[in-house]
């Protein structure tokens, strides 16, 4: 007796337990229908090309970066046009059900965190196969770049950092979230110097299999704390061990533990006493020192018990430090609301009737007081002009030196007794002339 299909309704064998024709799975003799039928297996993409558009909303501008968790890219969200940074999940965690399970639950927590400090987290998506994180863009810097630029970062530059990292660590652990993989690549620095933490509740939600082969690991070795390599619950002096070993870098110019392989480096942060950053950096006073190496203790309990503690002591320290070496915040308008100024009729009279009484007085005076001829200025002086300059640097941030070095020659030669400056008038139009 043929069975038909739920789904194509083709005609198959009795003892078929498949649909010859799609795949479905076909009822039971009993009676009692089967499980709900397959599903054609998606490929999960590996990567974005330039100019596509991704999941129907995405226009893809350029790649970012890449990471453990995948690659990172700059995207147009064109259903609000505005810039977002899109993270494609690697096709190994893609198909792992727990782990974006796990990290579905952790994201809901990581939006909660609004700080100015903390790049916020936005959606988790699912496209071809592929699972997509979107998130707030930060156009900028990330401190790893700026470390491998520069070495050894000054210590006002390091301390400032390090103190944003702690503003917007202290939102998080006031919500209960712990970073757990916080390193210079997921520390950004944007235009105006603000420092962003990227990635919040992401190294939570991954699960791989740990260094020693015993518990779970998560986070990268050379950042990691001594806790996190065996494998233990981790807390907020987790992600301290960490910014310590962060601050390091940035004062050294490299981290305390280095080895050829994760588990050399696994091994230092359990057992090796890291050198004293101020043995590499002598600009690094003995406060600062003790600092650092008190975020390095192995034995959790003796490092400052949460980022709010250590960004007290790294304040204390900061006043230590000679002014010209301080970092000096940008400052902040006043206020940000716009400020609207009302008039009526009644009120513009008075002022209107003055302004017309002191124009007409003005025009008397200056045609009864007599007139004398002005001085032309002494034509001996040799002449000079001051021309915009060039920005020749490709950086756009300097174009405003171009006008305003000018201005500065200008309102320095003119006090000479010995030269005539050009005024701006005359010079355009000597310009005007030449060309």
């Amino acid at each position: 007796m043929a069975v038909k299909c739920p789904k194509c309704q083709l005609a198959n064998p009795e003892t078929s337990r498949f649909c010859a024709e799609c795949g479905t799975e076909l009822l039971r003799p009993t009676g009692v229908p089967s499980a709900a039928p397959t599903e054609t297996l998606q490929i999960p993409l590996k990567e974005l090309t330039t100019g596509t558009i991704f999941a129907g909303r995405y226009q893809v501008i350029e790649e970012l970066g890449r990471g453990g968790m995948g690659k990172v890219y700059k995207v147009l969200d064109q259903e609000v046009n505005a810039r977002v940074a899109l993270k494609l999940i690697k096709p190994e965690i893609s198909t792992d059900f727990e782990t974006i399970e796990r990290f579905r639950n952790e994201l809901k927590t990581a939006r909660d965190i609004a700080h100015k400090n903390v790049c916020r987290m936005y959606d988790l998506g699912k496209e071809a196969g592929s699972y997509f994180i979107t998130m707030e863009y930060v156009s900028g810097e990330d401190l790893k770049s700026m470390i491998r630029m520069s070495g050894q970062l000054s210590v006002g530059t390091a301390v400032s950092i390090a103190k944003q990292v702690c503003d917007g660590l202290a939102e998080a652990h006031r919500l209960g979230v712990v970073h757990r993989d916080l390193k210079p690549s997921n520390i950004m620095i944007d235009k105006e110097g603000t420092v962003r933490i990227m990635d919040f509740g992401i190294a939570r939600s991954l699960r791989v299999k740990g260094i020693t082969g015993a518990g779970v690991i998560i986070g990268t070795p050379e950042y990691m704390s001594p806790e996190q390599v065996e494998g233990k619950e981790v807390d907020q002096r987790s992600d301290v061990y960490s910014l310590g070993i962060i601050l390091y870098e940035m004062l050294a110019g490299r981290v305390p533990f280095e080895g050829d392989t994760p588990l050399t480096v696994a091994v230092k942060h359990k057992s090796e006493t890291p050198r004293p950053p101020r043995e590499l950096n002598a600009q690094i006073s003995e406060d600062l020192n003790r600092v650092v190496l008190r975020c390095l203790e192995k034995d959790r309990e003796k490092r400052y018990g949460n980022a709010a503690e250590l960004r007290a002591e790294l304040e204390r320290v900061e006043q230590g430090i000679p002014t010209t070496q301080r970092v000096i915040p940008s400052r902040k308008t006043l206020t940000s609301r716009e400020i609207t100024v009302k008039f009526t009729l009644k009120k513009l009279w008075v002022p209107a009737v003055a302004v017309v009484a002191v124009a007409v007085a003005a025009i008397v005076l200056w045609r009864l007081l007599p007139h004398r001829k002005t001085v032309p200025p002494p034509s001996g002086k040799p002449s000079l002009a001051i021309m915009y300059f060039k920005n020749n640097t490709g950086d756009k941030n300097l174009d405003h030196w171009r006008t305003m070095l000018a201005n500065l020659l200008i309102a320095d030669l003119t006090q000479s007794k010995y030269i005539r400056i050009l005024a701006e008038d005359k010079l355009v139009d000597i310009l005007g002339r030449l060309n």
